[in-house]
């Protein structure tokens, strides 16, 4: 779904930002957060999630994706947010960082956005570094606030 909407689509670069840069938006709690389209290979629904001894805290496990192993985060426990419970809306967002695929858990997914406007720096939203290493941007649609993750950060992968 996500590559086919990204095909005609400009790459992640400051001239995009200002043009419209596309992103998957999501649910974490209340807050909407997004990534950029370019990044999302797929959406799943919640599947079983095998634990991994000694794994990280916010690592939820593994799945199995056509055969290969992919590790799932769950984004709450990464962003030091205060679980929910699974719903029927609860999503595993499978994204690209770097030439890593990873599994992301997430409350609901929402719709595909395009940012036409420059994004917010984050550092100046969030007096925390320890957080706002996460955030590349706060996108602001007609007073609709998109937080921009920064996956390579959240992941661990040298961007």
């Amino acid at each position: 779904m996500a590559k086919e909407l990204a095909a005609n689509n400009p790459t992640n670069d400051d001239s995009a930002q200002i043009d419209g840069l596309q992103v998957v938006a999501f649910k974490l709690r209340d807050e909407e957060y997004g990534v950029n389209i370019f990044q999302v290979q797929e959406i799943r629904n919640l599947v079983n999630i095998t634990r991994v001894p000694f794994a990280a805290s916010y690592i939820q496990g593994v799945i199995n994706l056509r055969g290969s192993v992919l590790p799932v985060i769950d984004l709450k426990k990464r962003l030091g947010l205060e679980q929910t419970p699974y719903t029927d809306d609860t999503r595993i967002v499978t994204v690209m960082v770097g030439e890593l695929p990873v599994g992301m858990l997430v409350d609901a997914v929402t719709e595909v956005l395009t940012i036409k406007s420059k994004l917010v720096d984050p550092k100046k939203a969030v007096d925390k570094t320890d957080i706002s290493k996460f955030l590349s941007g706060i996108g602001n649609m007609d007073g609709r606030l998109v937080i921009m993750l920064n996956l390579e950060e959240i992941v661990g992968v040298p961007g």
